[in-house]
């Protein structure tokens, strides 16, 4: 009797060996803390995509760039060392034009504004990201964009001379605008350059200023809502070609549910983060008109800079942009 059963036996280690080997494990590394709003839909994402493939697809998110920093996330998903990654898409601008369409200051300033610029972009960005071997998956904007500074701002004249925290090609080129001092820091280094004095100011949300608990250092936070940069999820062409069609599907989907989740909580957040911002102690100011008039004459600047190096593509986006424009206000008469 045992010598019949050991067939059985044998057949279910079998069966368990293949079950294991059939799992398919991506790394994805994120920049920011775990506790961050994206690295959370992130960890919901990969809970979801888990679900969705019986386990068959399991991603291990790994936040706060403890895989990889936040500059080298993108060429570490090009190269495949990483399966799968979260960007921001501005800080790859210097490469690729496309990429730092939502870092033009007051281009798009809203919600609404920001994930229409995105619908005209992303036909392009898709086409970019393809072109070096990666697939766009979803995309989430941050929270609107903010001044943090040490003393009180009136004008763009009181920000000369000042330490800028510059994390992208954009913050960097409104550093050189303004006349401010840009100093490179990324978002796992903010807190560190805040309290030793590294940098006084710098433009990012309330989300990252809670994260970073900017509000021990600097006291001010000024509502300029210049723009909305957003974050995206882009996995490797090859490593999203080896999984089956099902697992494929089941993966596209979480990822739309991941960006519809990502934009509802964004801005839920931004109202969350100046209030948690106020609570801190720092004064959560309205800009004065002069200083809205100097930062947007920035805007107007860089995005003049922008078309002409983005060519016809950018002409696309923007002209799609405009026609989208056209279309909602339309709607709303």
């Amino acid at each position: 009797m045992q010598r019949r059963h050991l067939p059985f036996a044998a057949i279910a280690l079998s069966l368990c060996a293949g079950t294991a080997f059939a799992q398919t494990k991506w790394d994805l590394p994120a920049a920011y803390p775990a506790t961050n709003f994206h690295s959370e839909n992130l960890i919901q994402f990969a809970k979801d995509v888990e679900a969705a493939t019986a386990g068959k697809l399991k991603i291990s998110v790994h936040a706060n760039a403890s895989l990889f920093k936040a500059n080298e996330i993108k060429r570490a998903v090009q190269g495949g060392q990483a399966q799968i990654g979260e960007v921001l898409l501005v800080n790859f601008e210097n490469e690729n034009p496309i990429f730092g369409t939502d870092g033009i200051p007051f281009l798009a300033t809203s919600y609404a504004d920001s994930k229409r610029l995105y619908d005209a972009q992303k036909p392009v960005l898709e086409k970019l990201l393809a072109g070096q071997g990666m697939k766009l998956l979803y995309a989430v904007a941050w929270p609107s964009q903010g001044i943090f500074a040490k003393k009180e701002i009136n004008s763009v004249a009181d920000l000369r001379g000042i330490k800028w925290r510059a994390y992208s090609p954009a913050t960097g080129k409104i550093a050189e605008l303004i006349g401010a001092q840009p100093v490179t820091i990324q978002a796992a280094e903010l807190s560190q350059a805040l309290a030793t004095g590294v940098i006084e100011s710098y433009m990012s949300s309330g989300s990252t200023g809670y994260d970073t608990k900017t509000y021990e250092s600097l006291k001010y936070f000024y509502d300029t809502q210049a723009w909305l940069p957003k974050n995206a999820v882009i996995v490797n062409k090859k490593a999203f070609d080896a999984l089956d069609p099902t697992t494929q599907a089941a993966l596209t989907k979480s990822a739309s549910d991941a960006e519809a989740r990502g934009w509802k909580v964004s801005a839920e957040k931004d109202v969350y983060y100046k209030k948690a911002l106020a609570e801190k102690g720092m004064k959560v100011v309205t800009p004065s008109p002069k200083l809205m008039q100097d930062m947007k004459q920035v805007g107007g600047i860089m995005l003049s800079d922008w078309q002409k190096r983005a060519g016809p593509d950018g002409e696309a986006i923007i002209a799609a942009y405009a026609q989208s424009d056209k279309a909602a206000t339309k709607a709303k008469k």
